[in-house]
């Protein structure tokens, strides 16, 4: 069965996964380091880890398979999770597969680079609107792409 895994401590799409997830039967899992309320549902289940450093994002990873999907904005996350075959998808929509996982690391590498010297103060833009649309869609295509390779047996 394919699960989903949730980044939840700072995730703007909690609401629209557990929608997708209902729609689809699947188990959806809420990492959090935090209480974060869910709703009732026996397809959903709340981690509550201890507070430190990582300790969340090691959950899901030490979790997560093959044909998951895992919803995080955390690049260093979504690289443990790829290299378990799992699909990735951040808040925006954007998929991060084994295709998109080396460059968003150095992407991400570069611009804390750049925040640490000072040449960047600023983050990036806030979430909109359009995000939440393009996530839904991302989401269901990759419920959609897992499904199907799975049933094809493929990794």
């Amino acid at each position: 069965m394919i699960r989903i895994f949730i980044d939840a401590d700072a995730c703007p799409v909690r609401d629209e996964t557990y929608r997708v997830a209902a729609r689809y039967g699947l188990h959806t899992y809420v990492v959090s380091n935090k209480m974060i309320a869910i709703p009732a549902s026996p397809l959903i289940d709340r981690i509550v880890v201890s507070e430190g450093m990582d300790v969340a994002d090691n959950w899901i990873a030490d979790n997560v398979l093959a044909h998951d999907i895992v919803i995080s904005a955390d690049i260093p996350l979504a690289a443990r999770c790829v290299a378990s075959r799992a699909c990735v998808l951040d808040p925006r929509g954007r998929i991060l597969d084994e295709n998109a996982i080396g460059m968003a690391l150095a992407m991400r590498n570069l611009m804390d680079d750049l925040r640490n010297t000072g040449v960047i103060t600023q983050g990036g833009r806030s979430f909109a609107r359009s995000d939440r649309s393009t996530f839904l869609s991302a989401l269901d295509t990759a419920v959609v792409k897992a499904k199907k390779r799975k049933a094809l047996g493929q990794p």
